[in-house]
């Protein structure tokens, strides 16, 4: 059966939180099931949710990621009750490290142990949600005395837990709700989905109760070598400019010299290098992009896999809102 299809909107350079309101209302018109939304340089994921719930009816929503480090584990366990409340039970919440250059270098804390503290976040967000009083006595965080002083939700949101290395993957199958994946090629996949069936084994759990999303970079444009070019320029900065965790996932892949000739690239200033190092073959390993019907095409190889539960639609960096907006009609669950 092929996956669901949910939406990853883009945030980072949108005009106004009601251009993400109007992409979740036309996202929902077409029959998305939900609406993710990162957090990064630009609007907190919080307050845009907010407005996102108050904007729709019926789709289902979530902030992928919000990282474990900039908040507490007691305030995103606040944070998702209240989110939950606004959006009458649509919402599902995507954890994860992130790393070192956002927590380090934008948010001014030690990126220490990121599986533990992730693992540890999961376990007292849940606690929270609970509605009982949380006393937690883990390695990174000691809580005594905890309790929401509002009613816990009816029905507690899911949470959910990104990860790209095979230990983090197999944290997500032993611990969380889901695992939220990105930048994967379709033999990727299968191999960390073999760490979250273990994460599932261990942790003595149905696979049945971890949902898989994949975030896919998508551009599906009339001017499909438009497309293609705004999904390298994208895959570029990525393996290049986001750290090493992206060139490290894609290296274990089968990417390894080529991970490392787009890094190096790019560290040297020739993104112009970096992006034309993303050539064909590892474009359509990592993207849907091209006219809407070689989108739809190469889409459908990640809606194919099996384990994969739900595919979302992304875009590139450089993507205006009428190149989201096509993007979203042409991939559309309807299509």
């Amino acid at each position: 059966m092929s996956a669901e299809r949910t939406v990853h909107l883009p945030v980072a350079a949108q005009p106004s939180v009601e251009t993400l309101v109007d992409l979740t209302q036309q996202a929902e018109e077409l029959g998305y099931e939900r609406a993710w939304l990162p957090e990064t340089w630009g609007r907190d994921a919080v307050t845009s949710l907010t407005a996102m719930a108050l904007g729709t009816e019926e789709i289902g929503l979530g902030p992928s990621i919000l990282n474990v480090y900039s908040r507490s584990p007691a305030l995103i366990g606040q944070t998702a009750a209240t989110l939950q409340e606004v959006s009458d039970g649509r919402m599902r919440i995507g954890l994860g490290p992130s790393g070192p250059v956002v927590i380090q270098g934008w948010h001014g804390a030690e990126f220490d142990r990121p599986l533990r503290r992730t693992r540890e976040t999961i376990d007292i967000v849940k606690n929270v949600l609970s509605g009982e009083t949380v006393n937690y006595d883990g390695d990174c965080f000691t809580l005594a005395g905890f309790r929401l002083r509002c009613d816990a939700p009816e029905t507690p949101p899911a949470i959910d837990a990104a990860g790209m290395g095979p230990k983090s993957v197999e944290l997500a199958g032993r611990f969380a709700d889901g695992w939220h994946a990105t930048v994967f090629t379709p033999d990727g996949m299968r191999d960390r989905l073999e760490d979250l069936r273990r994460g599932v084994e261990l942790g003595d759990r149905d696979s049945d109760d971890v949902r898989v999303t994949l975030s896919l970079t998508c551009c599906a444009l009339e001017d499909g070598e438009r497309a293609r070019k705004l999904a390298r320029q994208h895959s570029a900065f990525y393996v290049g400019g986001m750290g090493t965790y992206y060139r490290d996932s894609l290296a274990r892949q089968g990417y390894e010299e080529l991970a490392n000739d787009i890094s190096s690239a790019w560290g040297s200033g020739d993104k112009e290098r970096a992006t034309e190092l993303v050539g064909d073959e590892l474009l359509d390993d990592l993207c849907a992009a091209g006219t809407p019907e070689r989108a739809r095409k190469e889409f459908q190889k990640f809606a194919d896999i099996e384990g994969v539960d739900a595919v979302a639609v992304g875009f590139p960096r450089g993507a205006t809102v009428e190149d989201a907006r096509e993007t979203m009609a042409a991939l559309a669950p309807n299509e």
